[in-house]
């Protein structure tokens, strides 16, 4: 073995940041033994030093974390903090000083993933990010390397806790959603300002990230087309019991029919209950995966809290280690295929649509008419009448998006229909 310590700098000491420390001192001798030399905390980067958890060794602490990415004898930093900056600097500034890097900041590598990859090649360095995604559960390395002699055509899956928690109890309990968000507050799974996760910008984040990966194709933030789920309703609920179905908060990454393209999108949709992931309850994640060799895989687990992170942060830093003990990287990015990223109006999906209409003589041909000029076929129809007034539940054949959203768009205009009063994508089938 090594007698040499590799030198570690943990920026950033909140939840996941001190479980990353107290599993490096505890676990000590372990992670030398799977590195193959001593794994040594050598400072800890945070803001405010008075906040730092019980337990943390207090002489690593120091509020200067650009002096600390630039001490010559880091071999790897584990950067938590989060966010864009100051994180991108600290995270370039470590590869030019010859450290590797550790990152679980999914909003920074869904923004700059290209550029930081590129800086940890042109300096010799790992960029790893398995705990950027899902938490504890294994997806970037299996994606990355376990099925890098596959091709992967569609990753579908839940990647927001908080979003599923919330989701799942409007369908347990019956629950409206704002009920369900203040249950998951308190608890502790939503944050006092959810924004982020309930209107899709976490997950779209982490979509970013898994398409580039599936597909070897650089995909941004800005190419994921996003949509929150507060609008969704108990009625909603009710329409995908009566089909079969729940509603999910989905990323969804997917090669065209014909390869030649990708889209990556994050939005409600109503699943079967015959899929795998429509069973995925509470605050848990799960992902959905098909390969042409491969078949379908499916990974589950918690994807955040402080020790599922953790784990996932200290499995690249065990993984980085070797690779420095070894004097070699592991995998860089693979962008070589940039295919184009379909607009979603080139998406091809299903609606389910509400409509509060006229309860009278035609109304329904009417509709069929505005489906068929639309070039949009339709699957099924269900109609309840009541005093003069009628709900009409369709649900389409797959057709592109656009198509579909203009069909929407044109039913507002019937004077027949009063309202158009859910409109939700069905995937999963």
């Amino acid at each position: 073995m090594r007698t040499r310590p590799l030198k570690v700098a943990l920026l950033g000491c909140g939840v996941v940041g001190s479980e990353v420390a107290r599993i490096m001192t505890t676990h000590a001798d372990d992670l030398a033994q799977r590195v193959g030399a001593p794994v040594e905390l050598a400072g800890i980067a945070v803001r405010r030093p008075d906040r730092v958890r019980a337990g943390v060794p207090a002489g690593l602490v120091t509020t200067d974390a650009t002096a600390l990415v630039k001490r010559g004898d880091i071999d790897v930093v584990v950067e938590v903090i989060g966010g864009i900056e100051p994180a991108r600097t600290l995270i370039t500034t470590a590869f030019e000083h010859g450290a590797s890097v550790v990152s679980a900041n999914k909003a920074l590598l869904a923004q700059d993933g290209a550029a930081l990859h590129a800086a940890a090649e042109q300096h010799g360095t790992d960029l790893y990010y398995e705990a950027a995604v899902a938490g504890a559960i294994p997806l970037i390395r299996p994606l990355r390397e376990s099925l890098a002699g596959d091709k992967v055509n569609r990753v579908l899956g839940i990647v927001n806790g908080t979003t599923n928690f919330i989701l799942d109890r409007m369908d347990s309990s019956g629950a409206g959603y704002s009920e369900a968000l203040d249950e998951a507050t308190a608890l502790g799974y939503a944050e006092a300002d959810p924004t982020a996760d309930v209107e899709g910008f976490d997950a779209a984040a982490k979509a970013a990230i898994l398409a580039g990966i599936a597909f070897h194709t650089r995909v941004r933030l800005d190419d994921v087309h996003r949509e929150g789920m507060t609008e969704v309703t108990a009625a909603d609920f009710a329409s995908a019991k009566q089909m079969g179905c729940t509603i999910k908060l989905l990323a969804i990454c997917e090669r065209a029919a014909d390869g030649r393209s990708v889209s990556a999108r994050v939005h409600p949709a109503m699943i079967p209950l015959s899929h795998p992931l429509a069973s995925v309850r509470e605050a848990y994640n799960a992902v959905f995966v098909e390969a042409d060799a491969a078949g379908q895989l499916m990974f589950y687990g918690p994807g955040a809290g402080g020790s599922p992170t953790a784990s996932a942060v200290l499995g690249d830093l065990v993984a980085v280690c070797r690779n420095k003990v070894a004097q070699a990287t592991g995998p860089g990015e693979s962008a070589y295929a940039q295919l184009p990223v379909s607009p979603m109006g080139d998406v091809v999906t299903r609606y389910h649509i509400s409509l509060d209409v006229a309860d009278k003589p035609g109304v329904l041909a009417q509709v069929a008419t505005v489906f068929a000029e639309h070039d949009v076929s339709i699957d099924t129809v269900r109609q309840q009448g009541k005093s003069g007034e009628a709900s009409l539940v369709v649900v389409t054949h797959r057709a592109p998006d656009a198509a579909l959203s203009a069909t929407v768009a044109a039913l507002r205009g019937l004077d027949t229909v009063r309202d158009v009063a859910s409109i939700m994508r069905v995937e999963g089938e």
